[in-house]
This record gives structure tokens, sequence and C-alpha cells, in this order.
């Protein structure tokens, strides 16, 4: 059920008020009791996440994370194989000369 809030034409009085959608508007200012109420339009009220926590990737598609593990192990795989040429063409301990 929403908030709406309320101000009064003739008191300035404003307040919230939380009722269904189906509900009639209110028309009665309870301060001054003339019928001079408005609903205001608001911004409304924000998404609330409550748990132990929300990420944008937790409902990703299945197409989505098989394309991601694709481009993941792709550049992963470009590493390792950079990492074995630098070492056939580099050495890490020189090779003893003989006499």
């Amino acid at each position: 059920m929403p908030t709406y809030d309320y101000q009064c034409q003739n008191c300035n009085h404003e307040f919230e008020l939380f009722q269904q959608m189906s509900d009639p508007v209110k028309k009665k200012c309870p301060e001054c009791a003339t019928l001079k109420l408005k609903r205001l339009i608001g911004a409304g009220s924000g998404i609330m996440f409550k748990g132990s926590g929300f990420y944008e990737t937790d409902y990703r598609s299945d197409a989505y994370k098989k394309d991601a593990k694709k481009a993941q192990d792709s550049t992963t795989g470009k590493k390792k194989t950079d990492a074995k040429s630098k070492k056939e063409t580099n050495p890490s301990s020189p090779t003893p000369k003989k006499d």
C-alpha cells in the first residue's frame, strides 16, 4: 500500500496517509475540518531491498553467464599461453657453461 502526501489549501497543514490505491481521495482536513484538502504528487517510495545482499549478477540469464564465462576463459587462456612463451624464450636460470 502506498503512502500519499496531502496538504490543506486553507491552513497549509501537510501530512502523509498510508492507504490503499482503491481508497477514495481524502477531502476533509483533520486540522481545520474544511474540504480543501489536496493530494500532492510525490516522488513515491524507493525500492527497499531487504536481505543479505543484492547484486546485479544474481539474476542474470543463462546465456549471459555462458558468454561471460567464454570471455573470461579466453582472456585467462591468453595470459597462460603468453607466460609459457616467455618461459621458453627467457629461461629464469642460466645454463651452466662447460670448460
